[in-house]
């Protein structure tokens, strides 16, 4: 009879995963094509209708009548209301599972994009906006909790990767169907394609409802377990994990949001076009989503250290390199250069946060590491701003830019202790102990 060791593979290193009773089978052998439709098609949908509506909420405000600086609030509005309903949506898609919960947050999306696209006041758009903010929380943590859930070991960060990479894809083609849609119906009819997308995607979830997490990692993997724990309680559990790991996600996070804000604003500083600028971005942007992929592979071969460190450094070091930089040739090697470390890390926050969740209250513990993970994104535009008004731009992105180096030298001393591959060969992980195996 052949056996099964801690890595889900057998006596010949074929990987297996749960069948129905609980046992393994080659035959149902994991599969990225089998889940591909409720796991990545929803995401990139939902992608298309965020990147078409993006880059004109400043836009259709202004048409409405806000300030520049009111617009540039409107602009922030649904990450403020993701930031706050980060754990809410955990403690909500625990109760009613991934894929109603993502039926709702499509459900939800949708809705907050047609108030936006109807908007005959700021009033009204703002509340559109803020609807959509807990939409992507729902979202996003539904989409991680099922690969996590159905994704082995072995395979969890090409899994992680791709639906990073499918989410890129579609932030890359929305301003491209958005542009179209605003060059022939007006600025708001940008919303319309956020509608549409919203609808579809809940169309696609409805019709791959036969893929849930049981039918595809067992029965037994949510039957007879108390998942309705407390957030506080599972916070307390993996208090360690979140104090040392979380706080090397948020420097990560630091780091990918400060370039999509340092790089527009010093390509302005240099006297470039909005224009040029724009297609400066998207190279960067091209890059990402040509290696996310290989992202995956290389994570899943050879840890997680060998992806996550190299990552931070290259985003930090891309931010100091920027100031030096006073030609469009200059600025595009550093967006290259920024291309090639957040496409490096594709996937990466989500695959560590897989790493660490637990079984039972898995949903509770991504809304707390998606929380870790907004704090760095939100919190990096803010210092920037905070430290150019005192002292300029090149000082900033400077400093946001050594603070991303010391996250990676960070992640280099915990990370280790956290590889999954040392969990399954019964090493647990630093300062853990039983309960954060899975």
């Amino acid at each position: 009879m052949d056996t099964v060791d801690h890595q889900g593979h057998d006596t010949q290193g074929r990987p297996w995963v749960r069948c129905f009773d609980g046992g393994m089978s080659a035959a149902q052998e994991f599969s990225l094509r089998r889940i591909a439709v409720p796991a990545f098609a929803p995401s990139a949908i939902w992608a298309i209708g965020n990147g078409a509506t993006l880059p004109i909420i400043a836009l259709s405000g202004r048409e409405l009548g806000a300030s520049v600086s009111l617009a540039a609030i409107l602009v922030g509005l649904t990450a403020a209301a993701e930031f706050v309903f980060a754990v809410p949506a955990g403690i909500f898609v625990a109760r009613v599972g991934e894929q109603r919960g993502l039926l709702v947050a499509a459900g939800v999306d949708a809705l907050g994009a047609g108030l936006c696209w109807w908007a005959p006041n700021l009033m009204v758009l703002a509340l559109g906006l803020v609807l959509i903010g807990p939409s992507s929380a729902i979202f996003l943590i539904s989409r991680q909790s099922y690969l996590t859930a159905v994704a082995p070991v072995y395979m969890r960060a090409r899994a992680m990767s791709m639906l990073g990479g499918v989410t890129r894809v579609g932030w890359l083609v929305g301003p491209l169907i958005g542009a179209a849609v605003v060059a022939r119906f007006g600025t708001q009819a940008a919303y319309a394609v956020a509608v549409a997308a919203g609808l579809l995607a809940m169309l696609v979830t409805h019709l791959s409802r036969g893929l849930e997490v049981d039918e595809v990692v067992g029965a037994g993997s949510r039957s007879g377990l108390p998942e309705q724990v407390r957030v506080l309680e599972v916070v307390k559990v993996h208090r360690r994990v979140l104090a040392t790991v979380g706080t090397g996600v948020l420097a990560i996070a630091m780091a990918r949001s400060g370039r999509a804000v340092a790089i527009p604003l010093w390509g302005e500083q240099i006297g470039l076009s909005p224009a040029r600028i724009s297609l400066i971005f998207g190279a960067g942007v091209l890059v990402e989503v040509l290696i996310f992929y290989p992202s995956g592979l290389l994570m899943d071969r050879r840890g997680r250290v060998i992806v996550a460190v190299p990552t931070t450094i290259l985003l930090g070091l891309s931010l100091i390199l920027l100031p030096l930089t006073t030609t469009a040739l200059g600025l595009t090697a550093v967006s290259l250069l920024t291309g090639l470390g957040n496409g490096l890390g594709s996937g990466i926050v989500m695959t560590l946060g897989a790493d660490a969740a637990p079984q039972v209250g898995r949903a509770q513990f991504l809304s707390v590491w998606r929380l870790l993970s907004l704090v760095g994104h939100n919190g990096s535009p803010l210092a920037i701003a905070a430290i150019t008004a005192l002292s300029g731009l090149a000082p900033a992105l400077i400093a946001v830019g050594v603070a991303s180096i010391l996250g990676g030298g960070w992640l280099a001393i915990w990370l280790p202790g956290h590889d999954p591959r040392r969990r399954a060969d019964g090493i647990p992980p630093r300062g853990e102990g039983e309960s954060t195996t899975r």
